[in-house]
């Protein structure tokens, strides 16, 4: 089962993204970015149905971007987790991805970027969107050196999310199946390069 993205040979395409470090691997071109979201059968279906996030999708919790593959499929375990059956490809425009990455506060406090903690809870608070990087995993789910971000949005940024950014949602289930029983042979993924952070 194809993907309306450009794939790759992982083995292929590993030998050159960086070993370490923080870095956005994604699949985009020059007006969207790939992003990945997991979820139970009613929520999926109806996204894909419709091509928006409706029915039981949640505006008020908090909803997390992964652009890295393989990070959601260690997350998803390969669309087999409980409530992460569906994984859906979502096109999304960038100059709202590049928003969201200028609005980001950090998970967890960083010194190098707030004076104190309390001023990194004030950011927090006023903030609709939280960036969090993670152990980059490989396709057996081994952990990595480097380093793989995701992005939470709530309140308005799942607003604008839903309503304005999201250009397409892709069934990527049924490659996610496929691929996922060839990790130790010859796997394909999406083709993924660096994202150039920010956008000039």
């Amino acid at each position: 089962m194809k993907l309306s993205v450009p794939t790759e040979r992982w083995v292929d395409q590993q030998a050159h993204w960086p070993d370490s470090g923080r870095h956005i691997l994604a699949c985009f071109d020059d007006e969207t970015i790939v992003v990945y979201q997991a979820y139970r059968e009613s929520i999926g279906r109806h996204a894909l149905e419709h091509q928006r996030f409706g029915g039981e999708f949640s505006m008020t919790r908090m909803t997390w971007i992964k652009p890295n593959f393989l990070w959601m499929m260690y997350r998803s375990d390969w669309a087999r987790s409980d409530g992460q059956e569906v994984v859906l490809a979502i096109h999304l425009r960038r100059a709202g991805f590049d928003a969201y990455l200028a609005e980001a506060v950090p998970s967890s406090y960083v010194r190098e970027l707030y004076a104190t903690e309390a001023d990194w809870k004030l950011a927090v608070k006023r903030s609709s969107v939280r960036l969090q990087w993670d152990p980059d995993h490989g396709p057996s789910g081994e952990k990595l050196e480097r380093r793989a971000i995701q992005i939470g949005l709530r309140g308005p940024a799942v607003e604008r999310y839903v309503e304005e950014d999201v250009v397409r949602i892709e069934d990527a289930t049924p490659f996610v199946r496929e691929q996922r029983e060839r990790v130790r042979s010859e796997l394909v993924t999406p083709r993924e390069r660096v994202y150039p952070e920010p956008r000039e």
